[in-house]
Protein backbone atom coordinates (compact mmCIF):
# COMPACT_ATOMS: atom_id res chain seq x y z
CA UNK A 1 0.00 0.00 0.00
CA UNK A 2 1.23 3.47 -0.94
CA UNK A 3 3.97 2.20 -3.27
CA UNK A 4 4.61 3.96 -6.59
CA UNK A 5 5.70 2.14 -9.75
CA UNK A 6 9.26 2.92 -10.86
CA UNK A 7 9.65 1.77 -14.46
CA UNK A 8 13.27 1.39 -15.57
CA UNK A 9 12.01 1.11 -19.15
CA UNK A 10 10.77 4.70 -18.81
CA UNK A 11 13.51 6.11 -16.60
CA UNK A 12 16.44 5.67 -18.98
CA UNK A 13 18.20 7.34 -21.89
CA UNK A 14 15.80 6.40 -24.68
CA UNK A 15 18.11 7.81 -27.36
CA UNK A 16 20.90 5.33 -26.54
CA UNK A 17 21.33 2.16 -28.63
CA UNK A 18 22.13 0.30 -25.40
CA UNK A 19 19.65 -0.96 -22.82
CA UNK A 20 18.95 0.92 -19.60
CA UNK A 21 21.57 3.64 -19.90
CA UNK A 22 21.13 6.35 -17.26
CA UNK A 23 18.78 9.21 -18.13
CA UNK A 24 19.86 12.84 -17.76
CA UNK A 25 19.73 14.56 -14.38
CA UNK A 26 16.60 16.48 -15.40
CA UNK A 27 14.85 13.35 -16.75
CA UNK A 28 15.50 11.46 -13.50
CA UNK A 29 14.51 14.44 -11.33
CA UNK A 30 11.23 14.94 -13.21
CA UNK A 31 10.46 11.22 -13.22
CA UNK A 32 10.94 10.59 -9.48
CA UNK A 33 9.36 13.94 -8.63
CA UNK A 34 6.18 12.68 -10.30
CA UNK A 35 6.37 9.62 -8.03
CA UNK A 36 6.26 11.94 -5.01
CA UNK A 37 9.96 11.68 -4.18
CA UNK A 38 11.77 14.78 -2.91
CA UNK A 39 15.36 15.07 -1.70
CA UNK A 40 14.07 14.50 1.86
CA UNK A 41 12.16 11.27 1.09
CA UNK A 42 13.42 7.95 2.43
CA UNK A 43 12.91 5.65 -0.57
CA UNK A 44 12.50 1.88 -0.20
CA UNK A 45 12.72 -0.12 -3.44
CA UNK A 46 11.60 -3.68 -4.12
CA UNK A 47 10.50 -5.78 -7.07
CA UNK A 48 8.28 -8.80 -7.64
CA UNK A 49 10.85 -11.16 -9.12
CA UNK A 50 10.63 -14.84 -8.18
CA UNK A 51 14.26 -14.69 -6.97
CA UNK A 52 13.22 -12.18 -4.34
CA UNK A 53 15.29 -9.35 -5.76
CA UNK A 54 16.34 -8.66 -9.35
CA UNK A 55 15.70 -5.07 -10.54
CA UNK A 56 15.51 -3.33 -7.15
CA UNK A 57 19.30 -2.85 -6.74
CA UNK A 58 19.33 -1.01 -10.10
CA UNK A 59 16.74 1.49 -8.87
CA UNK A 60 18.64 1.76 -5.55
CA UNK A 61 21.88 2.54 -7.42
CA UNK A 62 20.13 5.04 -9.73
CA UNK A 63 18.92 7.05 -6.74
CA UNK A 64 22.42 6.98 -5.26
CA UNK A 65 24.16 7.92 -8.53
CA UNK A 66 21.85 10.95 -8.73
CA UNK A 67 22.87 12.05 -5.25
CA UNK A 68 20.09 10.56 -3.09
CA UNK A 69 21.45 8.90 0.05
CA UNK A 70 18.21 7.94 1.83
CA UNK A 71 17.43 4.82 -0.20
CA UNK A 72 17.05 1.19 0.90
CA UNK A 73 16.26 -2.17 -0.69
CA UNK A 74 13.48 -4.29 0.86
CA UNK A 75 15.28 -7.48 1.91
CA UNK A 76 13.57 -10.46 0.27
CA UNK A 77 11.41 -8.36 -2.03
CA UNK A 78 7.66 -8.55 -2.65
CA UNK A 79 7.73 -12.35 -2.73
CA UNK A 80 8.72 -12.53 0.93
CA UNK A 81 6.54 -9.55 1.90
CA UNK A 82 3.52 -11.59 0.75
CA UNK A 83 4.83 -14.83 2.28
CA UNK A 84 5.19 -13.10 5.66
CA UNK A 85 1.56 -11.96 5.49
CA UNK A 86 2.05 -8.21 5.20
CA UNK A 87 -0.74 -6.09 3.64
CA UNK A 88 -1.07 -5.79 -0.14
CA UNK A 89 -3.49 -3.85 -2.32
CA UNK A 90 -4.52 -3.52 -5.96
CA UNK A 91 -5.21 0.19 -5.54
CA UNK A 92 -2.91 2.42 -7.58
CA UNK A 93 -1.39 5.14 -5.41
CA UNK A 94 -1.66 8.78 -6.48
CA UNK A 95 1.31 10.50 -4.84
CA UNK A 96 1.44 14.27 -4.63
CA UNK A 97 4.18 15.52 -7.01
CA UNK A 98 7.39 16.62 -5.33
CA UNK A 99 10.52 18.55 -6.35
CA UNK A 100 13.67 16.45 -6.67
CA UNK A 101 17.06 17.96 -7.53
CA UNK A 102 19.42 15.44 -9.12
CA UNK A 103 23.19 15.77 -9.19
CA UNK A 104 25.14 13.01 -10.94
CA UNK A 105 27.82 11.44 -8.75
CA UNK A 106 30.49 10.54 -11.31
CA UNK A 107 32.35 8.40 -8.75
CA UNK A 108 29.60 5.74 -8.92
CA UNK A 109 29.59 5.50 -12.71
CA UNK A 110 32.09 4.21 -15.28
CA UNK A 111 32.07 4.95 -19.01
CA UNK A 112 33.28 2.81 -21.92
CA UNK A 113 36.38 5.03 -22.24
CA UNK A 114 37.28 4.56 -18.57
CA UNK A 115 36.81 0.79 -18.88
CA UNK A 116 39.06 0.63 -21.96
CA UNK A 117 41.75 2.66 -20.20
CA UNK A 118 41.55 0.35 -17.17
CA UNK A 119 42.37 -2.75 -19.24
CA UNK A 120 45.90 -1.37 -19.58
CA UNK A 121 46.26 0.52 -16.31
CA UNK A 122 44.35 -1.81 -13.89
CA UNK A 123 43.46 1.17 -11.70
CA UNK A 124 40.35 -0.56 -10.40
CA UNK A 125 39.08 -4.13 -9.96
CA UNK A 126 36.23 -5.27 -12.23
CA UNK A 127 33.54 -7.76 -11.18
CA UNK A 128 31.07 -9.27 -13.67
CA UNK A 129 27.73 -10.46 -12.25
CA UNK A 130 26.52 -12.56 -15.22
CA UNK A 131 26.14 -16.37 -15.12
CA UNK A 132 29.42 -18.24 -15.52
CA UNK A 133 28.65 -19.56 -19.04
CA UNK A 134 28.08 -16.04 -20.35
CA UNK A 135 31.18 -14.73 -18.60
CA UNK A 136 33.31 -17.53 -20.11
CA UNK A 137 31.74 -17.11 -23.54
CA UNK A 138 30.42 -20.67 -23.73
CA UNK A 139 26.74 -19.68 -24.01
CA UNK A 140 24.92 -16.97 -25.93
CA UNK A 141 23.78 -13.92 -23.99
CA UNK A 142 20.26 -13.12 -25.27
CA UNK A 143 21.39 -13.68 -28.85
CA UNK A 144 24.69 -11.85 -28.32
CA UNK A 145 28.07 -13.59 -28.42
CA UNK A 146 29.35 -13.61 -24.87
CA UNK A 147 32.70 -13.39 -23.10
CA UNK A 148 34.21 -10.89 -20.71
CA UNK A 149 36.38 -7.82 -20.23
CA UNK A 150 40.08 -8.73 -19.76
CA UNK A 151 41.06 -8.90 -16.10
CA UNK A 152 37.49 -9.06 -14.79
CA UNK A 153 36.36 -11.54 -12.13
CA UNK A 154 33.03 -13.40 -12.21
CA UNK A 155 30.57 -13.46 -9.28
CA UNK A 156 27.08 -14.38 -10.56
CA UNK A 157 24.68 -12.00 -8.81
CA UNK A 158 22.53 -14.75 -7.30
CA UNK A 159 25.58 -15.81 -5.23
CA UNK A 160 24.60 -13.03 -2.80
CA UNK A 161 21.03 -14.31 -2.31
CA UNK A 162 19.80 -17.09 -0.04
CA UNK A 163 17.40 -19.79 -1.26
CA UNK A 164 14.53 -17.74 0.16
CA UNK A 165 15.60 -14.66 -1.83
CA UNK A 166 17.03 -12.67 1.08
CA UNK A 167 20.46 -11.07 1.06
CA UNK A 168 23.14 -13.33 2.59
CA UNK A 169 24.81 -12.29 5.85
CA UNK A 170 27.62 -9.75 5.78
CA UNK A 171 30.10 -12.48 6.82
CA UNK A 172 29.00 -14.70 3.91
CA UNK A 173 29.21 -11.80 1.46
CA UNK A 174 32.70 -10.86 2.69
CA UNK A 175 33.77 -14.48 2.21
CA UNK A 176 32.48 -14.49 -1.39
CA UNK A 177 34.61 -11.42 -2.19
CA UNK A 178 37.59 -12.94 -0.36
CA UNK A 179 37.39 -16.20 -2.32
CA UNK A 180 37.62 -14.18 -5.55
CA UNK A 181 40.65 -12.31 -4.12
CA UNK A 182 38.87 -8.98 -4.33
CA UNK A 183 40.03 -6.25 -1.97
CA UNK A 184 37.11 -4.13 -0.74
CA UNK A 185 39.54 -1.47 0.46
CA UNK A 186 40.49 -0.77 -3.18
CA UNK A 187 38.48 0.69 -6.12
CA UNK A 188 35.90 -1.67 -7.58
CA UNK A 189 33.61 -1.48 -10.62
CA UNK A 190 30.71 -3.82 -11.41
CA UNK A 191 29.50 -4.88 -14.85
CA UNK A 192 26.94 -7.31 -16.32
CA UNK A 193 24.85 -7.48 -19.51
CA UNK A 194 22.77 -4.29 -19.26
CA UNK A 195 23.85 -2.59 -16.04
CA UNK A 196 21.07 -4.18 -13.95
CA UNK A 197 22.48 -7.16 -12.03
CA UNK A 198 25.84 -5.35 -11.68
CA UNK A 199 24.02 -3.28 -9.06
CA UNK A 200 23.73 -6.43 -6.90
CA UNK A 201 27.55 -6.30 -6.60
CA UNK A 202 27.37 -2.65 -5.54
CA UNK A 203 24.66 -3.45 -2.98
CA UNK A 204 26.55 -6.45 -1.56
CA UNK A 205 29.74 -4.39 -1.17
CA UNK A 206 27.70 -1.53 0.36
CA UNK A 207 26.43 -3.93 3.05
CA UNK A 208 30.09 -4.68 3.85
CA UNK A 209 30.76 -0.96 4.33
CA UNK A 210 32.11 -0.23 0.83
CA UNK A 211 29.92 2.60 -0.45
CA UNK A 212 31.82 3.65 -3.56
CA UNK A 213 31.45 0.75 -6.00
CA UNK A 214 30.97 2.13 -9.52
CA UNK A 215 28.78 0.51 -12.17
CA UNK A 216 29.77 0.30 -15.84
CA UNK A 217 26.41 1.40 -17.21
CA UNK A 218 26.88 0.14 -20.78
CA UNK A 219 28.18 -3.24 -19.57
CA UNK A 220 28.56 -6.14 -22.04
CA UNK A 221 25.89 -4.84 -24.44
CA UNK A 222 28.06 -1.76 -25.11
CA UNK A 223 31.43 -3.49 -24.70
CA UNK A 224 30.56 -6.17 -27.27
CA UNK A 225 29.73 -3.56 -29.93
CA UNK A 226 32.53 -1.07 -29.21
CA UNK A 227 35.59 -2.84 -27.81
CA UNK A 228 38.35 -4.18 -30.10
CA UNK A 229 38.28 -7.99 -30.57
CA UNK A 230 41.37 -8.52 -28.39
CA UNK A 231 39.43 -7.00 -25.47
CA UNK A 232 36.66 -9.63 -25.64
CA UNK A 233 37.86 -12.73 -23.80
CA UNK A 234 35.98 -15.92 -24.72
CA UNK A 235 36.66 -19.59 -23.99
CA UNK A 236 34.77 -20.46 -27.17
CA UNK A 237 37.15 -18.45 -29.36
CA UNK A 238 40.17 -19.76 -27.48
CA UNK A 239 39.12 -23.36 -28.09
CA UNK A 240 38.46 -22.93 -31.81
Amino acid sequence: PGASFFDIEECRDQTSPYDFMLPSESHFANYVGRLGVSNDTHVVVYDGDELGTFYAPRAWWMFRVFGHKEVSVLNGGFKNWVKEGHPVTTEVSQPAPAVFKARLNRALLKTFEEMIQNVGSLQFQVVDSRPEGRFLGTELDQGLESGHIPGSVNIPFHSFLTETGHEKSIEEIQEIFRQKQLDLSKPLTATCRKGVTACHIALAAFLCGKRDVAVYDGSWSEWFHRAPPRYKVSELKRNK
